[in-house]
């Protein structure tokens, strides 16, 4: 007897259905739940992902970066708690970005940092509509992985949204609040 619903279910009944299920075939219903037309069971595969994140005010590096190199190194506080996936890290350090300094520009280091960190582009100085800054790594790698994902892209972010006018000495808002570039010329 189930003790939730109380009924009673003989085994010459489950024996019956089991029959009739296993002559079953491949119905839609038994594809997972969101995958594509055609996906069967045995043909699904992991999903894609990818992401990218950006810290625009900076960390403290020392609290980022293990002391020794390798894999064998001893998680900081802050990485700690991604110490059971130690197969899935890699902690990159003394990375630089050099189109994101002045290069002559003077100031507006914020701006040059967004625009530059997934384009590696020295984005053009202005306030105006005539904005370059280089298709961002995000958005090439969605052209090319569209037509295995529902979502080609998902950009996120917490930032306010104005994308004209001058944000950071002379450089437009659009580089400091877009870190995505669809093309050289428009945020994603």
């Amino acid at each position: 007897m189930n003790v939730l619903t109380g009924k009673h279910l003989n085994r010459r009944s489950l024996l019956k259905g089991v029959g009739a299920a296993l002559a079953l075939p491949m119905l839609d219903a038994m594809v997972p739940a969101g995958a594509s037309a055609g996906t069967t069971v045995a043909a699904s595969v992991p999903p894609l992902r990818m992401a990218f994140t950006y810290v625009p005010n900076g960390v403290t590096i020392a609290d980022w970066t293990p002391k020794a190199a390798g894999t064998g190194f001893e998680f900081t506080r802050i990485l700690k708690p991604l110490e059971p996936f130690r197969a899935h890290v890699n902690v990159l350090t003394g990375l630089a970005q050099h189109n994101a300094e002045a290069l002559g520009d003077g100031g507006g280091d914020h701006a040059r940092a967004g625009a530059a960190f997934l384009t590696g582009v020295h984005p053009k100085k202005t306030a105006g509509a005539d904005i370059h800054a280089g298709v961002s790594v995000d958005q090439i790698a969605a052209k090319s992985m569209a037509a295995q994902m529902r979502l080609a892209s998902l950009e996120l972010g917490c930032e306010d949204s104005r994308t004209v006018g001058n944000c950071d000495s002379g450089y437009s808002c659009a580089y400091t609040n877009s870190i995505s570039w669809a093309s050289a010329t428009t945020p994603a």
